[in-house]
C-alpha cells in the first residue's frame, strides 16, 4: 500500500486546468479503457474522442412530440432558429429531424428551410415503406430516417413477421432510398433487446455492402434506438444492453464507421445522458438528443445537457452560443406552456439557487465555491438564493446585494441586515409559514429598509 503524505500549501491548488469557470469542467483522461469481448481484451484509447468529429443531433420535431401536445408552426420556426445560434459556425448541433406526413408537418420544414441556417441539416423520418418516399422527394430532403425495428419484440409481435421478412423489407426499402438519391439511416429500433449476432449483425454487414457500391453522400447510416432505456454503460455488461460492446461491433465487424453512426436513448432508467456520452466515447459520432430531454415516455438525452457535455470533452466552447439555451428554455416555458423542474439542470428557474445559509456564505465569498461554472457568462443566470427559514443572515445578505447589484466594497453589510433577517424569521418562527420567501417579497424588505439603493434599481 502506498503511503501519501499530507502536502501543506501556501495558496491552494485550485486546478484550475480542469475547472476553468468559464468553461463546462474539462473531462481528462489518464489511461486507456480495457473492455472484455468475445474473450479478448479490448482496449479503447479516451483521448481519441477529442480527435473525431462528434456531433449532437436533434429529434424535438419528431420524438420531442409524441409525448406533448404539438408545437405550432411558428414555435417550430422559432426553436429552430434558436437551435441554429446555438450549434454556432461548426455545426456543432449537425442534424434536426422532422416528420413529414401532414400538411403542417411539411409547412413546417419548408418554413425552416426557409431561414437559410447552415445547422442542422434538416432531415426526414417515415416508416420503413417504399410509398413514404413520395414525402421525402417532395421535400427535396438529401437523408430520412427509416424505422427498422430489430429486436424480436417488434419483429414477431408487432410486425408479425420473421426475421427474413424483416430484413428482405428494410432491405428493399434502403435500396430504394439510394436509387432515389436520398441517404437512409436506418433506425435500429428497440437494439438492446435485440439479436445482435443473430440479426443486428447481418443487417449492418448488408448496410455495409451496400455503401461500398454507391457515393459517400449516400451511404446508409445507422442509428442505435435505446428505445425502452435498457443500455448499460458500465464496463464488462453483456450484450445486448453493454453500449460499448454494441458500438464497437458496429464499427469494426459491422463495417459501419463513426461518422455513420448514432445513438438514440430513453431514460427510462435514468440512463440516457450517461449512454449518450459512453456512445460517443466508444466510437459513435453522432449523440441523437431533444430539447429539455422531453420525448416520448420519459423522454431522451438532454441536448443541453449534451451541449455541455460536448464542451466539457473538448475543452473548448467551439464556436456554440450557450446562451441561446436559456432564451429556448424561457420560450418553452413562455410560449411553449412547458413544464420545467425548477432544478433540472442548466435551464430551471433555481437550477444554480441555493437556500442554506453555509452555502450562500460560500458564495459570497468567491462563487465558484459553490457554482458548477460561470453561469453569469455562459447562460445569463448568475448564481442565486432562494430565502426561506434555512437561510440565515448569510442568505439574506447574498440575495440583497445581488438584488442591488453590489460588489467588492459596494456590498451592504450583514450587520445592516439584521431588520430584514429578523423579518425573515418571524415569518416562519411567528407566522408559521411553510413556503419560501417570494422575490417580490423580499424585493419588499429591501424597498422599506434600503430606499434609496432600491430607487437606483427601480429606476425611480
Amino acid at each position: 500500500m502506498k503511503k501519501y503524505e499530507l502536502k501543506n500549501l501556501a495558496e491552494p491548488n485550485l486546478m484550475e486546468d480542469i475547472f476553468d469557470y468559464d468553461l463546462a469542467p474539462k473531462i481528462t483522461f489518464d489511461g486507456p479503457i480495457i473492455e472484455v469481448i468475445d474473450g479478448e481484451e479490448v482496449r479503447f484509447d479516451p483521448g481519441d474522442v477529442m480527435k473525431r468529429d462528434i456531433v449532437i443531433t436533434d429529434t424535438t420535431f419528431r420524438d420531442g412530440q409524441q409525448a406533448r401536445r404539438p408545437y405550432s408552426v411558428e414555435q417550430c420556426v422559432t426553436l429552430f432558429k434558436l437551435l441554429s445560434r446555438l450549434s454556432g459556425p461548426r455545426g456543432v448541433i449537425r442534424q434536426s429531424e422532422f416528420f413529414l406526413y401532414s400538411e403542417k408537418d411539411r409547412e413546417v420544414v419548408e418554413k425552416c428551410r426557409a431561414l437559410g441556417a447552415r445547422f442542422p441539416e434538416i432531415t426526414g423520418w417515415i416508416r420503413a415503406n417504399k410509398g413514404d418516399f413520395k414525402h421525402v422527394k417532395r421535400m427535396e430532403l438529401k437523408e430520412t430516417g427509416l424505422l427498422t425495428s430489430s429486436s424480436d419484440y417488434h419483429i414477431y409481435n408487432k410486425m408479425k413477421t420473421d426475421r427474413a421478412g424483416a430484413f428482405k423489407k428494410y432491405i428493399e426499402v434502403v435500396e430504394a432510398a439510394v436509387e432515389a438519391e436520398v441517404r437512409p439511416r436506418c433506425h435500429l429500433e428497440d437494439v438492446t433487446r435485440a439479436d445482435i449476432g443473430g440479426f443486428v449483425m447481418p443487417f449492418v454487414q448488408k448496410l455495409a455492402e451496400i455503401a461500398d457500391q454507391v457515393p459517400e453522400e449516400l451511404k446508409p447510416k445507422v442509428r442505435l434506438c435505446d428505445t425502452m432505456g435498457f443500455g448499460i454503460s458500465y464496463p464488462g455488461a453483456a450484450l445486448p444492453r453493454s453500449v460499448p460492446k454494441l458500438i464497437h461491433l458496429i464499427t469494426t465487424e459491422g463495417g459501419i464507421p463513426p461518422e455513420r453512426l448514432e445513438w438514440h436513448g430513453h431514460n427510462d432508467f435514468h440512463k440516457a445522458h450517461i449512454n449518450a456520452a459512453t456512445a460517443w466515447l466508444y466510437g459513435c459520432n453522432a449523440a441523437n438528443t431533444t430539447l429539455i430531454g422531453f420525448g416520448e415516455r420519459t423522454g431522451n438525452p438532454p441536448l443541453e445537457g449534451a451541449v455541455f457535455e460536448y464542451i466539457a470533452l473538448k475543452g473548448s466552447l467551439c464556436g456554440i452560443d450557450t446562451l441561446a439555451i436559456t432564451e429556448i428554455a424561457q420560450y418553452l416555458r413562455d410560449e411553449c406552456r412547458m413544464d420545467i423542474p425548477a432544478n433540472y439542470p442548466f435551464v430551471g428557474l433555481k437550477f444554480n439557487a441555493t437556500s442554506a445559509g453555509i452555502h450562500a456564505d460560500g458564495l459570497s465569498s468567491d462563487e465558484r465555491i459553490y457554482n458548477i461554472f460561470n453561469t453569469g457568462k455562459l447562460l445569463g443566470r448568475p448564481p442565486h438564493v432562494t430565502i426561506n427559514d434555512k437561510s440565515g443572515i448569510d442568505g439574506v445578505a447574498l440575495w440583497v446585494n445581488n438584488f442591488l447589484g453590489l460588489t467588492g466594497d459596494r456590498k451592504i453589510s450583514k450587520i445592516k441586515m439584521a431588520k430584514i433577517g429578523r423579518w425573515v424569521v418571524d415569518q416562519y418562527d411567528k407566522e408559521g409559514r411553510i413556503t419560501s420567501i417570494s422575490d417580490e417579497e423580499m424585493a419588499e424588505q429591501v424597498k422599506k429598509y434600503f430606499p434609496e439603493q432600491y430607487a437606483k434599481v427601480a429606476g425611480e
